[in-house]
């Protein structure tokens, strides 16, 4: 399959993917919806207005500058909306292809706008469900023998974070401060010396369930509208001295970078594959139909202040996590937590078997005690100020890819 739109092969953006975002034409303007196809962004905004493409029920989805509504519809709009945009764009229909005066209104160059985040996120949970980054961060504080907690291996653990400071690719972050504790003496108030990146992937649900209901492995997918790259930046010492006893707070809550664009999963669904063997079994609640996992390339990079190029310091997958993200959302609402269209959940920290595939600088440089040169001659022990953190993700299919852009952001200094 093949668009009237130029894509190479190594893109991101085929006519296989035709990620969702939100975009606004210059910063002033109203935010719109779109898709992203090659380097444009096709107007669905426009194009709803415009009677050219329409949902099953009626609605208009794509007039209040975020993708809540369309989240909310389901999967059957989500599939028939996605069925005209693909039509739309085909390299054998003329229709948009040969309307030089509609093209003009309703694409657009993605490195000429603003993107904004996709939805209105009400509630952010992060997960913490890859076994090697949980093995590699107990074997640090507690020993190899106690690495796993009692209930790792039971269920997947998460905690609420924070809406409010969820950033979209290409926003600065800020040095946070917070209280510091070395091993004697007394906490201090200072800007974090330990700044970390965490390599994860999130999730948007979309039609939740009420109030008192949970919602099912089963019928998981059916409730999740697409994915995206995630950066849960954190400040490690300020995440030391605090996460006792109801876990982290500052540490995380200061920022989280997020890539602009939702890849569906019907555009990922080529790429599931079986997830790591869960030993010991999982509850009945917690047991997958079928394969749940997805076979996801994802690295980071840091590109240093004043270069130009990116040194890539990890290499992992998607398919690693031990806990999928059909299961997190069914122990989100196990006990009946109301999950609502646009509210976000990450994964957590995705570390592989090996070294160069650590998520976190935390790992790859072993608590500070192993530094990354970078390709400038400098070290790195963890993220310093005028870094910027790039982090990438594709599923590569037989001559396309399903990309996810970029999840980026730099360090300002403390204030």
């Amino acid at each position: 399959m093949k668009s009237f739109i130029d894509v190479p092969v190594d893109h991101d953006f085929p006519i296989q993917n035709l990620p969702y975002g939100v975009f606004r034409a210059t910063p002033m303007e109203p935010a719109r919806v779109g898709v992203a196809i090659g380097d444009f962004i096709l107007d669905l905004t426009t194009l709803e207005d415009a009677q050219w493409i329409a949902s099953i029920s009626g609605k208009r989805y794509f007039r209040k500058g975020s993708l809540n509504a369309f989240m909310a519809a389901g999967p059957e709009e989500w599939r028939h909306v996605r069925a005209q945009l693909t039509a739309l764009l085909s390299e054998g229909e003329p229709r948009l292809r040969d309307d030089e005066a509609m093209r003009r209104r309703v694409f657009f160059d993605q490195g000429a706008v603003h993107m904004e985040l996709p939805a209105v996120v009400g509630d952010y949970t992060d997960f913490y469900s890859s076994r090697e980054h949980a093995t590699n961060v107990g074997t640090m504080f507690r020993g190899a023998e106690n690495a796993l907690m009692e209930n790792w291996l039971h269920l997947p653990v998460g905690y609420h974070g924070r809406s409010s400071s969820l950033l979209v690719s290409g926003r600065p972050v800020r040095r946070p401060h917070g209280q510091l504790k070395a091993d004697d003496g007394p906490p201090i108030h200072a800007a974090s010396k330990l700044l970390d990146f965490e390599l994860e992937m999130g999730f948007f649900v979309g039609p939740g369930n009420d109030l008192g209901t949970s919602i099912s492995t089963r019928d998981a997918a059916d409730h999740i509208f697409g994915m995206v790259l995630v950066n849960d930046w954190s400040a490690r010492d300020i995440q030391k001295w605090e996460y006792v006893p109801l876990g982290p707070f500052l540490g995380k809550s200061f920022a989280t970078t997020l890539s602009p664009w939702v890849v569906t999963l019907e555009a990922l669904e080529p790429f599931r594959v079986e997830g790591p063997v869960q030993d010991p079994p999982p509850l009945d609640y917690l047991r997958s139909p079928g394969p749940s996992a997805f076979d996801i390339q994802l690295e980071v990079g840091i590109r240093p202040p004043r270069a130009e190029s990116v040194d890539i310091v990890c290499r992992s997958n998607m398919k690693y996590l031990y806990w999928s993200m059909y299961q997190q959302l069914a122990h989100h609402t196990v006990n009946g937590c109301n999950a609502r269209p646009g509210d976000l959940m990450a994964s957590g920290t995705i570390s592989g078997p090996e070294p160069q595939s650590y998520g976190s600088m935390l790992e790859l440089s072993w608590r500070g005690t192993r530094p990354l040169t970078l390709s400038d001659g400098t070290e790195r022990r963890f993220i310093q100020d005028g870094d910027s953190v790039v982090m990438r993700g594709w599923a590569q299919g037989a001559g396309y890819r399903v990309g996810f852009g970029r999840a980026e952001g730099t360090v300002l200094p403390a204030v």
